[in-house]
């Protein structure tokens, strides 16, 4: 796909629409700030845009894109860069369009249960405002404080209430979309049922900024639930940990929050947040299991049947947080280890998911595959769905076996993934850094279906070129 280059009568044009103050080049800014806009939260990449457009408004967004269609200019949408599949990198350079702009909750309807939100707004900020209504918005991935709720519609993120409550997916009713000629639709209806055609909604959830930029959501809500009862489990065998997961389901128990976290995954975020934890040196990893809902005594026989399941298991003095200051400080720890694996070392991140009964094979292997190749891994993550962060250290490792030489063994943890029923990536996308592995996980019939779609969408192929395939 050839692209053009940015010329300045293009420039003023974008000038015209969004205005000088929303228009910045790397002589408008200081070198870092600019250097933001091309980089996220994957590895150390960067790929520095020609021009960043941060438009307000719908309309302008679609005289943007009529105008990149118009002249082949690359597009790249996006939100607050917490990405870690390469997703928001402009790598063809071309425009990045922010929209940070978009940061309004349009309507919050406590009759039907549903709000109408732009994309820039913050997770958390959108479930504090519903949450004062007695409402609630479930997803909430780790960096749920700084990313955009664009950000996870375009990966479909999760976090750890999915386990219970599910991905962003199954919160989306309808979305307001610009394609990529300018034209403006909306998806679906604001209704619980529609039948009413293709699911165009559900496609765009998850397309990566491949197919259009949305502008304006629909979400479903829930009511809030009141109570919730907070554990911190030690095992003395990793291995049983990730067993245990299964078992709990198996008793008839569906937490609110399943975590896992291998021991130095734990310590090193308790040591980043400067967080006092005692770790006994016989334990290995840790669940971090939560229960929710209206009923605080219903809870606690919950909890029970919970702790009869981890009385047949190895595991050390089971810790039950017994004040709010307790619990917010467990949950920083388990959504911090990202931040703190990050503080430590560069690392690469694989975004691993399979049955959950299959997670303590997943696991072995992983390690397996690592001592093989002479790397190590911190792993962490969703338990409760299979999900399974592996964190890869780069630690002493040169540039050759870095940039190249994981290859094979990251193909060999995603090939297990495969084989174990899973796929290669539960809530981050696939972006650029996956891209290369994603015939482990799909068929060319399949891709050549996606290809097609993005064909029909995006003829002239502007919209976040070089991602998916």
């Amino acid at each position: 796909m050839k692209f053009n280059q940015i010329t300045p009568e293009i420039l003023a044009a974008f000038e015209a629409i969004v205005g000088s103050a929303n228009l910045i080049t790397a002589r408008h800014v200081e070198a870092d700030v600019y250097a933001g806009y091309g980089r996220d939260h994957t590895e150390d990449l960067h790929f520095a845009p020609d021009v960043v457009l941060k438009p307000g408004s719908t309309e302008e967004v679609s005289q943007i894109m009529r105008l990149c269609h118009e002249h082949h200019i690359p597009v790249t949408a996006r939100g607050a860069g917490t990405g870690l599949s390469g997703g928001a990198l402009p790598i063809h350079n071309g425009l990045v369009l922010s929209m940070e702009r978009f940061n309004k909750i349009i309507q919050i309807d406590e009759r039907n249960l549903q709000a109408t939100v732009e994309p820039g707004v913050v997770t958390e900020a959108f479930q504090n405002a519903v949450k004062e209504v007695g409402l609630f918005y479930p997803p909430d991935p780790a960096s749920k404080g700084s990313c955009f709720l664009g950000g996870n519609l375009s990966q479909s993120s999760g976090g750890p209430k999915a386990v219970k409550y599910g991905t962003t997916k199954d919160y989306v009713l309808n979305l307001q979309v610009v394609l990529p000629t300018g034209e403006v639709i909306w998806t679906g209806a604001n209704t619980l049922k529609n039948a009413t055609g293709y699911n165009l909604t559900q496609l765009m959830v998850g397309s990566e900024g491949t197919l259009g930029i949305i502008t304006r959501v629909v979400f479903r809500l829930l009511p809030y639930p009141q109570q919730n009862i907070l554990m911190l489990v030690p095992f003395r065998q990793e291995a049983q940990a990730a067993e245990a997961v299964s078992a709990v389901f198996r008793a008839g128990i569906i937490p609110s929050g399943m975590e896992f976290m291998e021991r130095e995954a734990i310590a090193w975020s308790s040591n980043y947040l400067n967080i006092p934890l005692t770790l006994p040196e016989d334990i290995t990893a840790h669940l971090l299991i939560e229960l929710d809902g209206q009923d605080l005594d219903q809870l606690y026989k919950e909890a029970e049947q919970v702790y009869a399941v981890l009385e047949t298991y190895d595991v050390g003095e089971i810790l039950l947080a017994d004040t709010a200051a307790q619990k917010d400080d467990l949950w920083r720890i388990r959504r911090n280890i990202g931040n703190s694996v990050r503080y430590n070392s560069v690392y690469k991140e694989e975004d691993t998911v399979v049955p959950r009964a299959e997670l303590p094979t997943l696991l072995k292997g992983v390690k397996e595959i690592g001592a093989r190749y002479g790397f190590k891994s911190v792993c962490y993550g969703h338990a409760g769905d299979g999900n399974l962060h592996v964190n890869i250290i780069r630690g002493e490792l040169d540039d050759e076996m870095w940039n190249v030489g994981l290859r094979q063994p990251i193909s060999e943890i995603f090939e297990l993934c495969v084989k174990l029923g899973g796929t290669i990536s539960g809530e981050h996308g696939i972006g650029l850094v996956q891209k290369p592995f994603i015939s482990i996980a799909l068929k060319e019939a399949n891709l050549n279906l996606m290809r097609g779609i993005k064909q029909v969408f995006d003829p002239h192929g502007i919209l976040n070129p070089g991602k998916i395939f």
